[in-house]
């Protein structure tokens, strides 16, 4: 297999390994939260990630953003895509609003994505717009039973409506603004930023956190894999591929989660479980497929 073939694999291998990735993050929270109070176990995990990308970026002596603009851009995406969005998820589920709820109103993310493109002239195919609505309903289908479970307050409600606008507003922002530069040196200033906002809030926070096995496998998991990885893996999707392919594939993220919690909890997967994944993958399927190509003209 020749080089520009191992890339290409790898590169059609990024989607796929996204979804798995992101997928563990409502696993991680199951595991950590009941340890530590939401924002100072993030707080955390942002400070973590940025020695721990420190230490890459000097390793492979990655260059930093020389244009002043493009720091600031980078310090907008990482408040939005980090603190905006896992804050107000993590919030939220925190002052009591089931998880499926949350995952139901944060993927909302693709069809407001499709929406805002839409309005600003940009091109969303009747055929993306048939996938979206599949991708929902789908996605409704998976986290059906879960939407009891908890309490909706005003407070939840608006946490989670936080952390999704603040997710589809980074990855419009990031796509518009954003140049491209070294992944590793972007992540450093995106967490940097996201952990200057979120360290007043943790410092707010009176709980303790209970440093026990759990606990810090949870967060080495969000350092090492979500952020490292999941997060990397985000930036590189968004700058490559259109804001509605790209943010479809969220609509993924609450199947595969529910095969884990099977796996590892026990939870059961139903009839609607199975038929809300089948209408999901053909939804994003349906989105992300490429238009075919006009005829050629002899």
């Amino acid at each position: 297999m020749t080089t520009a073939s191992r890339q290409a694999a790898l590169i059609r291998a990024m989607p796929v390994v996204f979804v798995l990735i992101w997928s563990t993050g409502f696993i991680v929270a199951r595991y950590g939260m009941p340890h530590s109070p939401p924002m100072k176990f993030l707080a955390l995990r942002y400070l973590f990630s940025v020695v721990c990308f420190a230490v890459w970026a000097w390793l492979a002596r990655a260059k930093p953003p020389v244009d002043r603009n493009q720091f600031f851009h980078l310090a907008v995406t990482g408040v939005l895509m980090h603190a905006g969005y896992l804050g107000g998820v993590w919030a939220a589920v925190k002052m009591g609003m089931g998880a499926g709820l949350a995952a139901l109103l944060v993927g909302l993310q693709p069809v407001l994505t499709a929406v805002w493109v839409s309005s600003r002239g940009g091109a969303v195919a009747s055929r993306q717009w048939g996938g979206l609505a599949l991708g929902f309903a789908g996605l409704a289908l998976v986290v059906w039973q879960k939407l009891g479970i908890g309490e909706i307050s005003s407070a939840n409600v608006m946490a989670a409506t936080i952390a999704l606008f603040s997710i589809t507003a980074g990855t419009l922002y990031q796509k518009r603004f954003l140049k491209p530069c070294d992944v590793r040196a972007a992540s450093f200033v995106q967490l940097a930023a996201a952990f200057v906002v979120t360290l007043p809030l943790a410092l707010m926070e009176t709980e303790a956190i209970d440093w026990q096995g759990e606990m810090i496998g949870a967060m080495a998991w969000s350092v090492l894999a979500l952020t490292l990885g999941g997060s990397s893996l985000l930036y590189l999707l968004i700058q490559r591929g259109a804001a509605t392919a790209v943010t479809s594939l969220l609509y993924l993220v609450p199947p595969c989660t529910a095969v884990m919690a099977a796996v590892l909890f026990g939870e059961p997967i139903t009839a609607f479980t199975v038929v809300g994944m089948a209408l999901t993958a053909v939804g994003v399927s349906l989105v992300v497929r490429a238009p075919p190509s006009p005829p050629a003209r002899g």
